[in-house]
């Protein structure tokens, strides 16, 4: 597969072609959680977005380094101390389990490394004395502030006008802020808020220096992509990029920064006020196969546009994963000898990542291959299908779905056991990382393993007793045990290899 890959990129409002600062090692970083509560599902899109981008960036070069964060002080974290008499650390400790759990079920692969702001105070302090010694930050009432007059190309990342970016960012006046639009670098702390030993004094550090300390730390000063929301681009990503620029004496802090588009429910902004705010753990609660529907229901939309979400859209991606759970349950080992239109199949299905991670295309050529394995299954000719799509391929049982199987893998789809998945029961997923296998599980069921078995047991005896009344030609007994089970929710289908059934 070619390595020639467009992304947009916010800074020069273009598709940049990308090439890594080092071919042989690409360095991502994306802005994590703020660890307070259960993830929304606004808080999710990027995961996922960024999740795919790292699964293509492994497939095209040898080695990737993706880092996301953890943003573990902040002043919400410590109002909801506040508020409940919880201890920041038992809050923080709790929902970031909650989160790395509620994204496994998603099907996101966890980020090679995860910085958390409290073990980076040292890194803050060491940049925010070099932007003193800069001329580009000063302290003043045991704060210390950047100076945004300091740094001419201010506002480049945004395309903001000053006037802009004073209202846009809810400038806090001050007194002892020489420009209006300085930002906070460090600021006191009260007793009942965290702190840290500082030479400005006990304090903690703003939300900006936090990341702009992770990722040097962790990629460098310069490194290939930043990634979040675009709700982060002004002011917490012109803030990052003004700070390291300054402290480095660069040019840029990373060559391309990119950004998802919002996620809003049926039409709206998501907003506690409007009874709309939904949470992931609240997807996931409605079954077993809402962690994936959810993942696919997010990759139908390009990761730029804004994305609406509906109970309908979800239940429409449920159905789409059952029809590609069925045809790999049907699916057979391919012939020898086909390898080759094997890494063809699935490099076309997975070309239009390379253009800006065109989701939704490379979706459509995933049921494309479905359609082909189909046919083939069948003996049939996909001479409608291959002309549509200008190949030429052979149409041999099993040859699609292994393709198919290997694109979804990058998408992050389909990682089940397609029996498993048809019965209601998606199994954990699995992905090869830089050699090591990692695995992620879809849902959070907590019945029984014992408790599964016994039930499909049961149905299982109950397809058999059916086979037997059908060649026993006891059709009204066959057709009474298909009525029970289709009551039960268990639909049956019958094929050139026997009876199989799935849960409706």
């Amino acid at each position: 597969m070619t390595t020639d890959l467009l992304l947009h990129n916010s800074l020069t409002r273009a598709k940049d072609r990308f090439a890594p600062i080092d071919p042989g090692h690409v360095r991502l970083y994306v802005c994590g959680p703020t660890v307070y509560d259960l993830a929304h599902l606004g808080n999710a899109r990027p995961v996922v977005v960024f999740d795919l981008l790292a699964r293509l960036l492994r497939r095209l070069f040898p080695r990737v380094t993706y880092v996301r964060n953890i943003t573990d002080v902040e002043d919400k974290i410590t109002a909801r101390s506040l508020e409940t008499g919880e201890p920041i650390a038992a809050i923080t400790a709790r929902t970031t389990a909650d989160f790395h759990r509620d994204m496994a079920a998603l099907g996101a692969l966890p980020p090679d490394e995860e910085p958390r702001a409290t073990d980076s105070i040292a890194p803050m302090i060491q940049l925010i004395e070099r932007l003193i010694a800069n001329g580009h930050a000063y302290a003043a009432e045991g704060h210390v502030l950047f100076s945004v007059p300091s740094f001419p190309d201010y506002g480049q990342l945004s395309g903001r006008s000053t006037e802009e970016m004073l209202a846009g960012a809810r400038i806090e006046v001050a007194p002892y802020k020489r420009d209006p639009g300085d930002f906070v670098l460090w600021k006191p702390s009260t007793p009942e808020q965290p702190g840290w030993d500082s030479p400005w004094g006990r304090g903690r550090p703003g939300w900006h220096i936090e990341c702009s300390a992770m990722s040097w730390r962790a990629l460098g000063e310069v490194f290939d992509i930043h990634g979040g929301g675009h709700d982060l681009i002004f002011p917490h990503h012109e803030n990052e990029l003004a700070q390291s620029r300054c402290a480095f004496g660069t040019p840029r802090m990373a060559n391309i920064w990119l950004h998802n588009g919002m996620l809003r429910v049926d039409g709206e902004k998501m907003s506690k006020s409007l009874g709309n705010f939904l949470t992931v753990r609240d997807i996931l609660a409605r079954g077993a196969w809402a962690g994936e529907a959810f993942r696919l229901l997010l990759l139908r939309t390009h990761y730029r546009a804004d994305l609406d979400f509906t109970f309908a859209g979800l239940e429409e991606a449920k159905a789409e994963l059952d029809d590609h759970y069925a045809m790999l349950a049907r699916a057979v080992e391919p012939a020898d000898g086909h390898e080759t239109v094997l890494a063809e199949m699935a490099d076309w299905a997975l070309a239009p990542l390379l253009d800006d991670l065109n989701t939704p295309l490379a979706l459509a050529r995933l049921r494309d291959l479905r359609t082909i394995e189909n046919v083939a299954s069948v003996g049939g000719s996909a001479t409608a299908v291959l002309h549509r799509i200008g190949k030429s391929w052979p149409v041999v049982a099993g040859l699609a779905a292994a393709a198919f199987r290997e694109a979804a893998g990058v998408l992050g789809l389909c990682r089940s056991e397609p029996r498993e998945w048809l019965r209601g029961r998606p199994s954990a997923g699995s992905a090869t990382v830089d050699g090591q296998t990692l695995t992620t599980t879809w849902h959070l069921d907590t019945a029984s393993p014992a408790a599964f078995a016994s039930e499909d047991a049961e149905i299982d005896r109950a397809v058999d007793q059916r086979l037997a009344a059908r060649k026993a030609r006891n059709f009204a007994e066959a057709d009474r045990i298909r009525d029970e089970l289709k009551a039960k929710g268990i639909v049956l289908e019958d094929g050139p290899q026997g009876t199989s059934w799935r849960r409706a």
